[in-house]
């Protein structure tokens, strides 16, 4: 994607309004801008306000690297990073990831130890942790697919163990499985107000979006449905604005690949169309309304006007 340039006018043409409802979330003087290039798979990215910083992770190349939001540098942050794949913050701020390579979920803590928060369930090792969320209570949510294990490119080749399940885990530390029987799951979010949980499916020809029913005080989940039928789009990571629509991370080649948006009863809205398959997104910027998109070898990101939902 050497030869990408940006839009040389405004409006943006990668920016396209599929129903009305979406022009009121486009910036007219805001681009497609890419901030990096020269990665193998780019996943996971995470805001740092604090540090106006945004980490992401490079999966094949074992490592996790930074962009500066001042300087505009790219360096690396964490190598080997345990072939990470799905980030976020816990609610006082801690880096969690997903690692691949030992299994498991951690945490960075804030000198850097990193602390394991589960690598089994019922004596059994987790296939590979993609994507995970933090909810208000601090609790941590998150999927299991195998794709870490299936090969050694973006982890380390092994035969799976326990089903593709997404788990909970409690703030005390234990760990339960909040839904089964999906088949492949992989990028999550809640709704705002954290009464809907959405679930990417992969395997399922087409893939689905699915989306449950909050309960039991937020530690359970029920009536699983199918929110978005994908049709020939491949959706990965997702994350919610402050009006519930869900951005979600897409590809299948040229006119798929990018961002959908989904308005919360699951009508397509909007797309913002990039060069490569975008794996996963995430809002940050000093109002979080700076939309990041990691996709394949390369990381952009878009000014929007909408605000996603915090972190903490």
């Amino acid at each position: 994607m050497s030869d990408w340039q940006p839009s040389p006018s405004y409006p943006d043409p990668a920016i396209v309004v599929e129903d009305a409802s979406f022009a009121r979330y486009r910036l007219i003087h805001a681009k497609v801008e890419r901030l990096a290039t020269g990665m193998r798979w780019s996943e996971g990215p995470v805001w740092f306000g604090d540090q106006r910083c945004l980490l992401w992770n490079d999966i094949p190349n074992n490592r996790m690297l930074r962009w500066d939001e001042e300087t505009a540098a790219v360096s690396v942050y964490r190598k080997p990073s345990g072939f990470a794949n799905g980030g976020t913050r816990d609610r006082q701020g801690r880096l969690l990831n997903c690692e691949h390579g030992a299994r498991r979920v951690t945490r960075t803590e804030y000198d850097g130890r990193i602390t394991v928060l589960a690598d089994s369930f019922e004596g059994k090792p987790f296939n590979s942790p993609n994507d995970l969320v933090c909810k208000s209570d601090g609790s941590i949510w998150f999927t299991d697919p195998n794709y870490g294990i299936l090969n050694f490119y973006e982890g380390l080749k092994a035969t799976p163990q326990l089903p593709t399940n997404v788990y909970r885990i409690d703030p005390s530390g234990e760990v339960t499985v909040v839904a089964e029987g999906i088949q492949q799951p992989n990028g999550l979010c809640f709704s705002p107000d954290e009464s809907q949980l959405y679930v990417v499916e992969c395997l399922t020809v087409p893939r689905h979006i699915l989306a449950f029913d909050v309960v039991d005080g937020g530690r359970k989940i029920t009536n699983q449905r199918v929110l978005i039928d994908a049709g020939p789009g491949t959706p990965d990571g997702i994350r919610c604005d402050m009006d519930g629509n869900l951005w979600c991370g897409w590809g299948m080649g040229p006119g798929l690949d990018g961002v959908h948006v989904f308005n919360p009863e699951g009508r397509l809205i909007g797309r913002i169309n990039l060069p490569e398959r975008c794996a996963n997104i995430c809002f940050g910027g000093e109002h979080r309304t700076r939309l990041f998109m990691a996709a394949s070898t390369s990381l952009y990101s878009l000014h929007v006007n909408t605000q996603g939902v915090p972190y903490f």
